[in-house]
Order: C-alpha cells, then structure tokens, then sequence
C-alpha cells in the first residue's frame, strides 16, 4: 500500500512539473518581448525542474541520490534566479529602445548614470 502512495505521489510531482513546463514553453513563445520571455522562462525552470526533481526524488526513497537531487534542487533555485536578473539587466543596458517597450524608472537611470561615472573614474 505504502509502495503505491509513493507511485502516485512521485507521479503527481511529475505530472506537474511536465505541466509547469508546458505553460512555461507557451509563454516563451506567445510573448514578443526579451523581458517577458525571459521571465517566463526563468520561472518555469525553477518552478518546473523542482517539482519535477522532487517527484524522482519519491520515486527513489531515502538514498543517496535524494540528497543529490536535493542539491541540484538548491543550486538551481540560487543559479536561476541569478541568472535571470544578470540577463535581464545587460537588456535594459543594451537596448536602445527600450522605451517603445516598457516604462523606464527614473532610478533605474540614475543607477546607470552612477555606474557609468565610477567606469569613467577607473
């Protein structure tokens, strides 16, 4: 009994992980913009590959592996998000027009002109 409330529970996460993956790859492709597309993309990783993880995770019981899984679990959630923010932050310095695509916040700009003049310093 116990060995089928791990097959259903391992299958649940799966299921919703492949799901999460689904709508993530919807998103990719419906929006137009890098921004949104990337955020869409970011999030189903993380969202996506965790539940996904932690349903093989159940499948192989207390083991060894389940802590690597756990690990890959952890890393992923600190390098995603990371990431993200680190492409999302060379398109906001990069793209000249940015204007046409979304509202630019004044200390946004200030942050850019402060970095710009310690670059000029060095």
């Amino acid at each position: 009994m116990a060995e089928w409330i791990r097959f259903i529970a391992g299958s649940l996460f799966l299921l919703i992980g492949m799901m999460i993956f689904c709508v993530q790859l919807f998103g990719v492709f419906r929006y137009k913009y890098v921004l949104n597309r990337m955020h869409a993309a970011a999030m189903g990783d993380t969202l996506g590959i965790s539940f996904s993880l932690v349903g093989l995770m159940i499948f192989a019981g207390f083991q060894f592996v389940t802590l690597k899984f756990a690990l890959v679990i952890l890393f992923l959630w600190c390098a995603s998000p990371v990431s993200s923010h680190l492409i999302a932050r060379l398109e906001v310095t990069t793209n000249e027009k940015l204007e046409e695509y979304c509202e630019i916040r004044e200390d946004m700009e200030r942050e850019n002109s402060a970095e710009a003049k310690k670059e000029e310093e060095i």
